[in-house]
């Protein structure tokens, strides 16, 4: 028996995390293994399962921090002393370039299409839509329909997706993005 490869780093949850992110969103997730997660970062898939008990808990936590990064960024935003119309343009540029920064986040998030994963991905969706909803409706004088927030984030949404399959990160799009936004921001105020 040969004895045990040494390795150059300790294994770790974000390492195992950033592995997986990658081939989840080249190979989707019904296609990926935890040996192939293992291969990929170079050591034994046990090593994997001392993290994880199974790729659908690795999904999941996986989806949970991406989340937390996104409401943790709305937070920072509605944290600081900026005038309300500024503080909303805020929010919606940065919704835009969390996705474009992260976009195999970003792609995790919202765009698996996987049946396997759909429970997992709904409770993460829906408590940051409601964190930007009341943040959007509170930095309009509440003066603002849900319909319309709805179709402002349907909006961002889509600027999000169509540049994501085109760019490599917000910087390539930022003047576009403030454009998008200050056109959304007429229908709001």
């Amino acid at each position: 028996m040969s004895p045990r490869k040494s390795v150059q780093q300790e294994l770790t949850r974000e390492m195992i995390m950033d592995a997986a992110r990658d081939l989840f969103v080249q190979n989707g997730y019904g296609h990926v293994s935890m040996r192939q997660i293992a291969k990929e970062l170079g050591y034994s898939h046990g090593a994997i399962y001392y993290h994880f008990t199974n790729k659908a808990e690795l999904f999941y936590a996986m989806v949970q921090e991406h989340f937390h990064m996104l409401d943790h960024i709305l937070a920072n935003i509605m944290e600081q002393d900026l005038e309300q119309h500024e503080k909303l343009k805020q929010v919606l540029l940065g919704f835009i370039e969390f996705g474009l920064t992260h976009q195999n986040h970003y792609e995790i998030m919202f765009l698996i299409k996987d049946e396997e994963v759909r429970s997992f991905i709904n409770e993460g969706p829906n408590k940051s839509y409601e964190a930007f909803a009341k943040s959007v409706y509170m930095l309009c004088d509440k003066k603002v329909s849900l319909q319309d927030i709805w179709s402002v984030f349907l909006s961002l949404h889509g600027f999000v997706t169509h540049y994501s399959r085109h760019v490599v990160g917000y910087d390539e799009v930022k003047d576009l993005a403030r454009s998008h936004v200050n056109f959304l921001l007429r229908s709001l105020i």
